[in-house]
C-alpha cells in the first residue's frame, strides 16, 4: 500500500496546490492536502501545527511549505511521523517530488584554488592574515603571496608562519630568485613561477614547485623543466599560461590541451586572471567556461586573482563552478539544471506563478494586507481594494492609498522597487525576500525552526502564533 503524503498549506495556495499534485499523474505515494488555517502558507508556525493537526495523524509523511518556521525534528517525535520541508514556490514542487529534475550534490570538487594577495608586501601582518581568512572563508585553499617588483617584502617570513598558524597553506609568487628562495626556506607550501632554468630553488624544501615555460608559449621548456624535476625527486605542478583574449588566447587553449595529451598524469594549474580581470565582462560566466575547460582536461589547480573591481567575487564563483562541473562530470551531464549559484543576473525558472494564477489569488483576498507577485507581465499588487499591475514600481503609487502611512508606504517602495528588479531582469521574487544573486552576494543563513525578527516597520505588533 502506498504511503500517505500529507501536504500543508494555507487557504489561497490550496486549490492550486490540489490542482498540481492531481496533475503529477501516477506517484508513489497517496497525497492528501490539509489547509492548516492560515491565509498564506508561509504564516504557519510550529505552534499552529501542534495545536490544529488532527490526533491521532492519519499520514505517513507530512510536507510542510519551505517558508514555513517550524522545527520539523520537534513535530516529528510529537506526532510520529516524518516531517520534510518541501520548496518555497509551489512551483519547483514537482521538482522536489521527482517530477522533471532531482537534488544535486555540490559537496564535492577535486580543484584546488590558490587565491592571490597581490598586495601581499604592503600590508600589515594582522591584516594579511584576516583577507587570507576571508578568502579561505570563500573558498581559496592556498593562499597565494604575491611580491611586487622592486618592493622588498622583509616580513614574508613572519607572512608564512602566521598563516600556517591560522590553519592556511601558502604559495609565493615572485620573479625575484632571492625571494622566492627565502619563501621556501620559510615553509611555503608552492613556489611560483618556475622555470627549468630557476627549478633549483626549490631544492631540499618542501615546496611544490609551480612550472611555467622559460619562455613565453614555450611547451618544450615546460615538459624538459617537468622531467628534471621528476629526476630532482620534485613533485611539480606545470602551468603553459593562459593569454588574454587577443592576445593570444585561444592558441594558449591549445596548449593546455596538448601539454595534457602529452603528459596524462600531469598535475596542470591554470591561471585565470588574464581572462576574468582582462575581460570587461561578468566574471562568473567566464569562470564557469574556464572550469568546463579544466573538467575536461583534469587540471586541478587554479590560480585566481581579484584587482578589478568587478572581479571582487572571484573565489566564490570559482568554487562554485569547480563543484558544479565536477557533479555534472561524475553523472555525466551537461553543467545545467545544478543550482550552483551562478545564474547571479538571470533565473532559468524567473516566475513562481502565472498571470492567471495570480488573478485567482487576488479574487480569493478579503483582507487590507498588500500582496506583490511577479509575472511575465509585470509587477502584481493587490489586496481586498483592488488588483494592480506595472512594469514600473512608481506608477503602482497612485492606486496604494499609502500617502499617510509612511511606515508601510517605505515598506511598499522597498518591496515594489524589488519586485521590478526582479521582473526586468528575469528573477525569482519572493515578498519579504531578499533577491537570490547566487554566489553574486553573502547570504545570511536563514534558520526556519524560529520565527524571523519582526522588520523595521512592523516592530511592536505581534505576530501570529
Amino acid at each position: 500500500m502506498a504511503e500517505r503524503w500529507l501536504f500543508l498549506t494555507g487557504h489561497l495556495a490550496k486549490a492550486r496546490l490540489e490542482t498540481l499534485l492531481a496533475g503529477l499523474g501516477d506517484v508513489p505515494f497517496e497525497p492528501a492536502v490539509l489547509d492548516i488555517g492560515v491565509k498564506v502558507a508561509a504564516l504557519m508556525t510550529q505552534a499552529i501545527i501542534a495545536r490544529r493537526l488532527p490526533r491521532p495523524l492519519n499520514a505517513d509523511k507530512v510536507i510542510v511549505p519551505g517558508r514555513c518556521r517550524a522545527d520539523l525534528g520537534v513535530l516529528a517525535a510529537e506526532f510520529g511521523v516524518g516531517f520534510v520541508r518541501g520548496p518555497d514556490e509551489l512551483a519547483d514542487l514537482p521538482v522536489f517530488l521527482g517530477r522533471g529534475g532531482r537534488s544535486r550534490d555540490l559537496s564535492r570538487h577535486d580543484v584546488r584554488i590558490f587565491a592571490e594577495i597581490v598586495d601581499a608586501s604592503g600590508l600589515e601582518l594582522v591584516a594579511l592574515v584576516a583577507k587570507a581568512q576571508g578568502m579561505s572563508r570563500a573558498g581559496a585553499d592556498v593562499i597565494d603571496l604575491g611580491c611586487l617588483p622592486d618592493t622588498a617584502f622583509p616580513q614574508l617570513d613572519a607572512c608564512i608562519a602566521a598563516l600556517h598558524a591560522a590553519g592556511l597553506k601558502v604559495s609565493v609568487d615572485s620573479a625575484d630568485s632571492a625571494e622566492l628562495r627565502r619563501g621556501a626556506q620559510a615553509g611555503a607550501d608552492y613556489l611560483l613561477s618556475l622555470t627549468e632554468h630557476t627549478l633549483e630553488l626549490a631544492a631540499g624544501t618542501s615546496a611544490t614547485p609551480i612550472l611555467i615555460p622559460a619562455a613565453h608559449g614555450d611547451l618544450a621548456s615546460l615538459l624538459r623543466a617537468a622531467d628534471t624535476a621528476a629526476a630532482m625527486g620534485l613533485p611539480c605542478i606545470l602551468d603553459p599560461i593562459l593569454d588574454p583574449v587577443h592576445f593570444g588566447f585561444t592558441a594558449s587553449l591549445g596548449r593546455y590541451a596538448e601539454l595534457r595529451r602529452l603528459r596524462p598524469e600531469a598535475e596542470i594549474m591554470m591561471g585565470t586572471g588574464n581572462l576574468t580581470e582582462l575581460t570587461e565582462a561578468d566574471s562568473g560566466g567566464i569562470t564557469a567556461m574556464l572550469m568546463g575547460v579544466c573538467s575536461e582536461l583534469a587540471i586541478r589547480n587554479v590560480l585566481v586573482v581579484h584587482v578589478s573591481p568587478h572581479t571582487r567575487r572571484t573565489i566564490q564563483e570559482h568554487d562554485a563552478a569547480r563543484r558544479l562541473m565536477f557533479a555534472a562530470r561524475e553523472d555525466a551531464s551537461l553543467p545545467k539544471g545544478y543550482g550552483a549559484g551562478l545564474l547571479q543576473m538571470h533565473d532559468v525558472s524567473p516566475f513562481a506563478a502565472t498571470p492567471a494564477e495570480i488573478g485567482t489569488l487576488a479574487n480569493a483576498v478579503r483582507d487590507a494586507n498588500f500582496r506583490i507577485e511577479v509575472a511575465s507581465d509585470g509587477v502584481h499588487v493587490f489586496n481586498r481594494h483592488g488588483h494592480h499591475l506595472a512594469d514600473d514600481a512608481f506608477a503602482l503609487y497612485p492606486s496604494l492609498g499609502v500617502e499617510t502611512d509612511g511606515a508601510h508606504g517605505f515598506y511598499l517602495g522597498a518591496e515594489l522597487m524589488k519586485a521590478e528588479l526582479a521582473h526586468r531582469l528575469g528573477k525569482r521574487y519572493a515578498q519579504d525576500e531578499p533577491l537570490d544573486f547566487g554566489c553574486g552576494v553573502d547570504r545570511a543563513e536563514d534558520d526556519r525552526t524560529r520565527l524571523k525578527d519582526l522588520g523595521h516597520t512592523l516592530r511592536g505588533k505581534t505576530p501570529e502564533t
